[in-house]
């Protein structure tokens, strides 16, 4: 393997036990041999699988429409450019003459291919789980912002004004617990308004996004009261 591909290696936080299959899923239609259309049909599913489980298992309140949605928004094209520049996917693929030329390594379009096939190759080389951890890791800032833009438009101001408005005390927002390894924690948070005898509880990628989930489900309590 050339020193590039290690340099890549590192970048993605996964050394390939094959690494004909990491070239592969590099490799471009536009040149000739294997290229990466089936790794990438296959990196599809597995994405929408692990990207599907996470919000499942970790969005407990949240039901099915909204989190149909919430996927949409993290599993699209945009995404999927923006993750393979974080990695600099594009300074490592192997591209036909024609498409070097043009910049294909900037399109969004390859570049979205080439993590799905990246993410295929990654779990035929290993396993679903190692193809998970990967893809946490990668996704990490950009479900972190899905979930922040869906969580009705910052919710956390709109609880301080809706009770300031009324003379009520502000919320404290308590971290009651963080679960899971250093790269996909997650935190859970708890708020209790006292003067409602209202409690709610809800878990992130960050404190502030399980803050802001949490002021949501008090508001949605708060609009049945008021």
């Amino acid at each position: 393997m050339t020193s590039n591909l290690l340099k890549l290696e590192k970048a993605i936080g996964y050394t390939f036990n094959d690494p004909k299959l990491l070239r592969q899923a590099l490799s471009h239609r536009s040149i000739d041999g294997d290229n990466n259309e089936r790794l990438e049909f296959l990196g599809d599913s597995v994405l929408g699988l692990v990207i599907t489980n996470y919000l499942y298992c970790n969005l407990k309140s949240i039901d099915e429409g909204e989190l149909s949605k919430l996927r949409s928004n993290i599993v699209c094209g945009k995404t999927l450019a923006t993750v393979a520049s974080n990695l600099n996917l594009g300074s490592y693929l192997f591209l036909g003459v024609g498409e070097k030329k043009s910049g294909g390594h900037l399109r969004e379009s390859i570049l979205g291919d080439a993590l799905e096939a990246l993410i295929g190759a990654i779990f035929l080389d290993a396993n679903l789980n190692q193809a998970e951890d990967c893809i946490i890791e990668w996704f990490k800032s950009s479900i972190e912002k899905a979930l922040l833009k869906d969580s009705n438009k910052d919710a956390k101001t709109s609880l301080q004004e809706w009770l300031q408005k009324r003379g009520y005390s502000l919320p404290v927002y308590k971290l009651v617990a963080s679960h899971g390894d250093p790269h996909s924690k997650t935190f859970t948070i708890e708020c209790t308004l006292e003067q409602f005898k209202l409690t709610a509880s809800d878990c992130g990628l960050s404190r502030k996004a399980a803050e802001q989930l949490v002021a949501s489900k008090l508001l949605s309590s708060l609009k049945n009261i008021d």
